[in-house]
């Protein structure tokens, strides 16, 4: 047994024959009167009071907790005085993601996390609880598939770290009940080629060179208001995504790309030529943000892209004022209605561009690798499940392949193919 009970309605003294002898202390008959106490992992001491008559109740847990620990699955017992909100909004504070990545993961647990599992104390979690989240996410129509899994997400990186920190001998996340929200998998439609054009077109002039960017090199949105001077290599046909803009708490700021990952793209002639064009009539300007968060360090660069203030692109703006309306020009969208507002498009965001992009690359018989460098994603993995289907079939090219080395020299070259 791990520890040792204390009985504090007796204390122990030494009587004048220098014997030492039991006699009741000044709590006899008033409050708890076993205190369980043995020192934890950390070298603290850990107690617990139970009350006369429970002794064998102290000596039972104190057994648990020495089991526990020998087997290595040990919680610390104040986590029972830890709710998942508490943890949460503690974790959220030492996350070392970047602040806007905090933001949002802080808005997605308070607005459907902790209405669930808010006020439960992180060591009684069971996979049961999970399972309701998972069912309450599932059946409120507001909450996409694929918001609901960044939602699940956000609660199982809130657990593990609680196992991690001792207060919880599993992740509840884990188990084999459990499954995350399930996500629609939508296609991606990439546009043609005369819809780039079309859309193009119905931006003023100064923004044009923009869609270029996006459909011939594929950045995001973020990337390409970002986009300054030294970022271009017009001897060697590079376009160095180093920088973009986010949006934290309202305030614009210089960030590294999504993921940190800085990349070099191919820069085809077609857009280093519209880029040109478009320096010569608006000089780039230099823009002072700070960098990565609101207070952070101020950076400079020079932009290509500027409003009409001489000044940074300001993203929302843009979309309303600029992009739906050449959205609707080009026939992809409805015209805005009476009240001068034009439906949601989220398909038609300037994300499409980057659709667009790799659809050409991949049809063109680029490799996945290649393509998923060039978008700047966190693994090829996540190329190939976004955009498998646009890659040219292979079957008829397997059977040729077949037919070329299995068919007698005599039977010519026919390529038809009976079903």
């Amino acid at each position: 047994m791990a520890g040792h009970i204390q009985d504090r309605w007796f204390k122990t003294e030494t009587n004048a024959t220098g014997r030492t002898v039991r006699v009741k202390s000044e709590r006899y008959g008033s409050g708890l009167r076993y205190r369980a106490r043995y020192i934890g992992p950390d070298g603290t001491e850990k107690s617990k009071s139970f009350p006369d008559g429970q002794k064998r109740l102290a000596e039972k847990w104190l057994t648990n907790i020495g089991a526990d620990m020998s087997r290595g699955q040990y919680i610390d017992p104040r986590a029972a005085r830890i709710t998942f909100k508490g943890y949460a909004e503690k974790w959220l504070k030492d996350h070392s993601a970047d602040l806007s990545s905090q933001i949002v993961a802080e808005q997605r647990l308070r607005l459907h996390a902790f209405p669930v599992l808010g006020t439960r104390p992180l060591d009684s979690f069971r996979p049961e609880h999970i399972r309701e989240l998972v069912s309450v996410l599932e059946m409120n129509p507001a909450v996409s598939g694929a918001y609901a899994r960044n939602i699940y997400g956000d609660v199982r990186a809130v657990l593990s770290a609680a196992v991690d920190d001792g207060l919880l001998p599993r992740n509840p996340c884990s188990a084999r009940s459990v499954r995350p929200p399930a996500a629609e998998r939508r296609r991606v439609v990439p546009w043609l080629p005369s819809q780039v054009r079309a859309v193009r077109a119905g931006l003023p002039e100064r923004y044009q060179p923009m869609v270029d960017i996006g459909a011939g090199c594929g950045l995001r949105q973020g990337e390409i208001v970002g986009l300054a001077e030294d970022a271009l290599d017009f001897d060697d046909g590079i376009l160095r995504v180093v920088r973009q803009v986010k949006l934290i708490r309202g305030k614009a700021v210089f960030a590294p790309p999504k993921c940190n990952k800085e990349r070099d793209v191919p820069l085809p002639l077609s857009v280093a030529e519209a880029i040109r064009t478009h320096m010569d009539t608006y000089k780039p300007i230099e823009v002072t943000l700070p960098w990565r968060k609101p207070d952070g360090p101020k950076v400079s660069a020079r932009l290509l892209f500027t409003n009409t203030a001489n000044w940074l692109v300001w993203r929302s703006n843009f979309n309303i004022q600029e992009w739906k309306p050449a959205l609707a020009t080009a026939g992809l969208i409805s015209e805005a209605g009476e009240d001068g507002k034009y439906d949601s498009a989220r398909e038609h965001g300037m994300h499409a561009l980057r659709h667009f992009y790799a659809s050409v690359l991949l049809d063109a018989g680029e490799s996945v690798k290649a393509v998923s460098q060039y978008l700047g994603h966190s693994d090829p993995g996540l190329t190939l499940r976004v955009y498998a289907h646009l890659m040219p079939d292979s079957r008829t090219r397997s059977r040729l392949a077949i037919d070329s080395a299995l068919r007698p020299t005599d039977q010519g070259s026919a390529n038809t193919y009976d079903s």
